[in-house]
C-alpha cells in the first residue's frame, strides 16, 4: 500500500515571472525538439527493428529520455 503526497522535494518560491524563460522551459518538453517527442520517436522506432538486440537498445534510449 502507498500513499501520495503533493508535495515539493525542494520548495519552491517564485517573486518574479518571465514569460520568455517559461515558454523556452515548455517547448523543451513538449515542443517538436523537446525530450517527449525524442522519446516516442525512439519508442515508435522500436517496432521496424528486425532483430530484438536493437529491439531492446531503442526501447532504453527511449525510456530513458
Amino acid at each position: 500500500m502507498w500513499r501520495y503526497e503533493k508535495k515539493l522535494q525542494y520548495p519552491v518560491k517564485i517573486r518574479n515571472t518571465n514569460t520568455k524563460l517559461a515558454t523556452y522551459i515548455i517547448s523543451q518538453y513538449g515542443g517538436p525538439d523537446g525530450e517527449m517527442a525524442a522519446s516516442l520517436r525512439y519508442l515508435s522506432q522500436r517496432y521496424s527493428m528486425p532483430n530484438e538486440i536493437t529491439k531492446a537498445l531503442l526501447t532504453d534510449i527511449g525510456t530513458e529520455e
